[in-house]
């Protein structure tokens, strides 16, 4: 089965996250970047602005065509209680190329379930979710097992 993971991650907590799970998978891994610039405390700023706006952001070129895949792996963290405006960008520009999807999202401490709604309304119906808090990642507090399967 051919899988990829791609995510969104601007304090690493979700990259440290996605790569472990492609690790695991042995597969292809790919950030979603957008063009808009999140680093920073104005960069924080900007995405409580855009997050609560829902604005759709460019994004850079991206290397691999998800209908290419049998399941995509879509990180993100979750912002003031919605995902980062990147990942939701990703899935509405890849509308219709995802064969099947799981989702991950890391958070301080909630924002979970609006948030899975929110990528579940602009993309598929995953097969699986997997939430963790920044503390659990940081303290690599997880098994992915069942997620992965």
């Amino acid at each position: 089965m051919q899988s990829l993971v791609t995510y969104y991650s601007r304090s690493n907590i979700t990259k440290r996250l996605a790569e472990d799970i492609a690790g695991k998978l042995n597969c292809d891994i790919e950030e979603i970047k957008p063009k808009v610039n999140y680093e920073g405390k104005l960069g924080y700023a900007r995405g409580a602005k855009d997050g609560a706006t829902g604005k759709i952001v460019e994004l850079e070129s991206l290397k691999y065509n998800p209908q290419d895949y049998d399941v995509v792996y879509i990180g993100a963290p979750v912002w003031a209680g919605k995902v980062a405006n990147p990942v939701i960008s990703y899935l509405k520009q890849n509308e219709g190329k995802f064969n099947n999807v799981k989702f991950f999202l890391t958070a301080g401490s909630r924002g979970f379930e609006s948030s899975f709604k929110q990528m579940e309304d602009s993309s598929i119906k995953p097969l699986k979710t997997l939430q963790l808090t920044t503390k659990e990642v940081k303290k690599e507090n997880y098994d992915l097992t069942s997620f992965l399967d």
